[in-house]
């Protein structure tokens, strides 16, 4: 069981989970103090020692059903003999988890296909082909049918009739979950835990990238930045803290120490001037370049009480100034639909002119620019061929306090095409690739 648990460690690690040598040794001493045959039990007895984000309970969930999945017994389809539409009503109609199992497992065996393919995947295939061959809709319509005594939906009571809906859907739910249980069993059994783990891998929500989330990706985005906020306003907080003391005044703990007979029991030190920077933070917003945008500004926003101001502006080959978007407004999506919608950013044809965009912010706002203000830039660079104007970075550069650019695209792929990274980037104090939140989360550490 040990070895089986240093394997379930180390794909864990893989998937990104932090999990720590100590955590291996509570989970494998967790282990010791619930019954092994007790899948429930052991399952949660992992999670509660090797799971500390909730972020992280999916790619959990996943690993463990691959990495302890159940040996299935008799995994042949027994003959035609046995009527499977009449078996799947049965078991629908008691909800006996033993013969939804037996459904489950009788289906997968006949219409999964998994020895007629060469190559699979990760079972995605196999459970449409199932679940179609199934047809579960018709069947809640014939159970449901029978349970209102077959009369017909005007004669039905319609709170019984919910509830007896609900009743049966969330039976089918339960069925589909046995159906790819039962798939992920059997290719486990033909492929190994590890090359079905390594299939079913995915990113954590703080390493999907940001110019290729799904509408679903994203919605696990948006839950992660609330918490990662909190964690690096936390940390941007005590660094201040430790700094707070300033550096060692010999003078005066020279003479402090006089009552203490020369010894200098209680150090003094110089009173420090901390500044908080004013931040700019100038975000392309064109394209898929704005989920990046939108990510960005959240939480730079979020994170409004480390900075002495936050200022944001918002361009296409126009600019606007969004400022006001973000005042007192905690909902992110009503704050950047305010700005694609109200925000004055398309100056032209429509397309990103970053040349012309820099151009207008510097002589827009260029004025407001001081020895305390961080200029922040968010985009991939590109331009559609046209005019740079590095110069206004240039220009840029010797007002502010510091020039830094966030790039969502992969560093490889810098300077290729209509990108002008390379020009830019010369005139910054760094240029950092962007791609996920992990990365956004540590760029703001370091300026914090």
């Amino acid at each position: 069981m040990l070895g089986v648990l240093a394997g379930f460690v180390g794909e864990l690690r893989r998937a990104g989970l932090p999990v720590s040598l100590t955590e291996h040794l509570d989970a494998a001493a967790a282990l010791t103090q619930v019954p092994l045959e007790d899948r429930g039990a052991c399952k949660a007895a992992l999670a509660t020692t090797l799971v500390k984000d909730a972020a992280h309970v999916d790619a959990f969930e996943v690993l463990f059903e691959v990495w302890f999945s159940l040996a299935s017994c008799g995994i042949d389809d027994p003959g035609d003999g046995a009527d499977l539409a009449e078996l799947l009503d049965e078991a629908l109609g008691d909800g006996d988890e033993a013969a939804l199992r037996e459904v489950a497992r009788l289906a997968v065996a006949r219409h999964a296909g998994l020895h007629a393919r060469r190559h699979l995947g990760a079972g995605s295939y196999e459970l449409y082909q199932t679940l179609r061959h199934l047809d579960l809709d018709a069947a809640l319509g014939r159970l449901l049918d029978r349970s209102l005594g077959g009369g017909s939906d005007d004669d039905a009571d319609p709170l019984q009739a919910r509830l007896a809906g609900e009743e049966l859907s969330s039976r089918a739910e339960r069925l589909g979950r046995e159906v790819e249980a039962e798939i992920r069993r059997r290719l486990v059994a033909e492929r190994g835990s590890e090359a079905m783990a390594a299939a079913l891998r995915r990113p954590l929500p703080v390493d999907v990238e940001f110019m290729h989330a799904s509408r679903e990706e994203l919605a696990r985005l948006r839950r992660c930045l609330h918490p990662l906020t909190r964690a690096l306003a936390a940390r941007l907080a005590r660094r201040r803290r430790h700094h707070r003391r300033g550096r060692l005044d010999v003078r005066a703990t020279v003479r402090h120490s006089l009552s203490s007979g020369g010894v200098p029991v209680d150090p003094r030190f110089r009173r420090p001037h901390p500044s908080k920077p004013e931040i700019w933070v100038v975000a392309d917003v064109s394209g898929s370049v704005a989920a990046f945008a939108r990510f960005t500004l959240a939480l730079v926003h979020a994170l409004s009480s480390a900075f002495s101001r936050v200022r944001s502006f918002a361009f296409i080959d126009g600019i606007d100034e969004v400022t006001r978007f973000f005042a007192g407004n905690d909902e992110l999506e009503q704050a950047m639909r305010r700005v694609n919608v109200e925000a004055d950013v398309v100056g032209g044809e429509g397309h990103s002119d970053y040349g012309a965009a820099l151009e207008a912010l510097w002589t827009r706002y260029g004025r407001d620019l001081g020895p305390r203000t961080t200029v922040l830039v968010l985009g991939d660079a590109r331009s559609n061929y046209h005019e740079p104007r590095a110069w206004v970075l240039a220009e840029m550069r010797g007002k502010a306090r510091h020039l830094y650019w966030l790039n969502p695209e992969p560093r490889a792929y810098w300077d290729s095409g209509d990108s002008v990274m390379g020009e830019y980037a010369r005139h910054c104090d760094g240029v950092y690739e962007c791609r996920n939140l992990r990365q956004l989360g540590r760029f703001v550490e370091v300026l914090g």
